[in-house]
């Protein structure tokens, strides 16, 4: 018997007829661009209103573009928000409707999840569910053709889910989604420190998110359970909250892309490579990356400046400032440390995170007073952007001190509530391994001989753009 799920948000979470629906789509996914040229075997998508998180899960569809032929089936699978739900549900439903049309729900996984003991079968749950309900017109707008299996995922375990993904993984035809949000209703700057734990969390593929930091936690650490036992790594594409889209900053929701790809070591490995190559053409001065760094430059000087009631006509219509990005933003006089703030996750824009980054650097270090207006011409501005972190895998103290590369990594410490990072220019006055780590424990808060099997570290590189020294 054929029957359709209609939908159930339209006109609320999203547009409600085709026409506003494909006009929504096209400016979202215009502004997204297409962030990788590698193809994602799974995605993690945020669900809320568009206007809210439209712009985080176009970053996550936006690499679908180029091979909208390619899928031909997907596994979107969510946090159930209505039903109280044991296990996951499939719908009884054969197809499920949108303003974009009608999608045909893939009958033969159906049979094969049945037999599965935490996969029941309720329309229930999927009558006013939004978290999937909201994903279909981005894949109906960037996948040719294709079939779906949605499943709702309520009281279940991470072994739950991970055995329904094994189940469903099949081969390059298939696509995973899951469908989640961050934190909910947060003041601002605590999302952004939540988000940025849970971010974290996800690249370093340990599936112990809770649903304080999720909504969706459930399918997303199950998501991360089989990449681990598949061999995916991660790429966060975006991190913003609703104070940054749409809402204001008194209590805001969370969201986060992520893109996960086949390849594992080696994969990393090429994008290490990648990341050099862009270090090398950065160093090298090319023209093009050469203008992008004097135009950061001058925007985190605007920045300073406008907190001095002096304001500096800066270009911010780049198109290369409205991508994500982490930054940190240093500040010199007369050769000397005089103030560095930064980002080592992507939460904004590159534009966005220079500004604050810049601003922060100039008057919240706690290591320096804030800046005087007669500093203002004597102050040497740095600009950094950052590749993502990669963890490092060592034995001991000693195999992790063999692996790092003077003058080439940045590196961050963490155990438990310490936290620190020295970017690679640290190592111009730290050139010695054992040292350098050592003053990074010291300001981490630990003892620089401490040693812990726990501690963890992680590594990241740098293209940097700098003003001319100040007489």
């Amino acid at each position: 018997m054929n029957s359709v799920r209609p939908p159930a948000v339209a006109g609320a979470f999203y547009p409600g007829t085709s026409r506003a629906l494909e006009s929504q789509l096209s400016a979202l996914l215009a502004a997204a661009g297409v962030p990788d040229a590698r193809r994602p075997k799974a995605l993690i998508t945020p669900h809320a209103g568009y206007i809210y998180s439209g712009p985080v899960a176009a970053r996550a569809y936006a690499c679908l573009a180029p091979y909208r032929d390619d899928y031909s089936r997907v596994v979107l699978i969510g946090p159930a928000h209505r039903v109280r739900l044991r296990g996951l549900a499939l719908p009884q439903a054969t197809r499920f409707a949108t303003p974009l049309g009608e999608i045909a729900l893939d009958s033969d996984a159906g049979t094969a999840l049945r037999r599965l003991r935490q996969v029941c079968i309720s329309d229930e749950a999927h009558e006013l569910e939004h978290s999937l309900e909201v994903q279909l017109p981005f894949l109906q707008r960037t996948l040719a053709s294709f079939t779906l299996v949605p499943l709702a995922v309520g009281d279940a375990s991470v072994e739950d889910v991970a055995e329904v993904l094994d189940l469903l993984w099949g081969g390059d035809e298939t696509l995973i989604v899951v469908s989640s949000d961050l934190s909910h209703y947060l003041p601002y700057a605590q999302a952004r420190r939540s988000d940025e734990q849970a971010a974290q969390t996800i690249l370093d593929l340990a599936p112990t998110l809770n649903h304080q930091q999720a909504c969706g936690a459930t399918p997303v650490n199950g998501l991360l359970r089989t990449a681990v036992s598949r061999g995916l790594r991660p790429q966060m594409l975006d991190l913003r909250n609703s104070g940054d889209t749409a809402g204001d900053k008194q209590r805001v929701v969370g969201y986060g892309s992520f893109a996960f790809y086949a390849g594992g070591a080696e994969q990393a490995d090429e994008q290490l490579a990648a990341t050099e190559k862009t270090a090398e053409d950065n160093s090298a001065g090319t023209s093009l990356k050469k203008i992008e760094g004097n135009l950061l430059i001058s925007i985190a000087r605007a920045a300073i400046s406008s907190q001095f009631g002096l304001h500096i006509a800066v270009r911010d219509d780049a198109a290369f400032l409205q991508q994500p990005g982490a930054t940190f933003v240093t500040l010199k006089q007369h050769g000397k440390l005089r103030g560095c703030i930064g980002s080592l996750t992507i939460n904004r824009n590159l534009i966005d995170d220079v500004r604050e980054n810049a601003r922060a650097a100039g008057f919240q270090d706690p290591r320096f007073p804030p800046l005087c207006l007669e500093e203002l011409g004597s102050i040497r501005i740095e600009v950094c952007v950052l590749s993502p972190p990669q963890s490092m895998t060592f034995s001991d103290e000693a195999d992790a001190l063999s692996q790092l590369r003077p003058g080439v990594d940045g590196v961050v410490l963490e155990f438990g509530n310490h936290r620190g990072t020295f970017l690679p220019q640290v190592w111009e006055n730290l050139p010695e391994p054992r040292r350098f780590l050592g003053e990074l424990k010291r300001k981490a808060g630990l003892a620089p001989d401490f040693w812990n099997d726990r501690l963890h570290l992680s590594r990241y590189r740098v293209a940097k753009w700098a003003e001319p020294e100040t007489t």
